[in-house]
């Protein structure tokens, strides 16, 4: 699957990204967390699509059928 590549470089980029900005000694604290926020908010989307992903490829649901995505989460 295509997608699942596209999202881990999506992580990926998201994780350099958060690096660097932590890396930044020139921006205060409060700016930190006020640019990571949406970044780290994309990432847990991302992961968790991730993982839905993963899940219906290693379960493909037979025709007709709903996919049981919901039975294998935990939240």
């Amino acid at each position: 699957m295509n997608s699942i590549k596209y999202i881990q470089n999506a992580i990926a980029e998201l994780d350099k990204e958060v690096e660097i900005i932590l890396l930044d000694w020139s921006i205060p604290l409060n700016e930190k967390d006020n640019l990571m926020l949406p970044m780290l908010q994309q990432k847990k989307v991302l992961t968790q699509t991730l993982q839905d992903l993963t899940y219906l490829k290693e379960n493909p649901p037979t025709p007709n059928q709903a996919c049981g995505i919901s039975k294998y989460r935990q939240d």
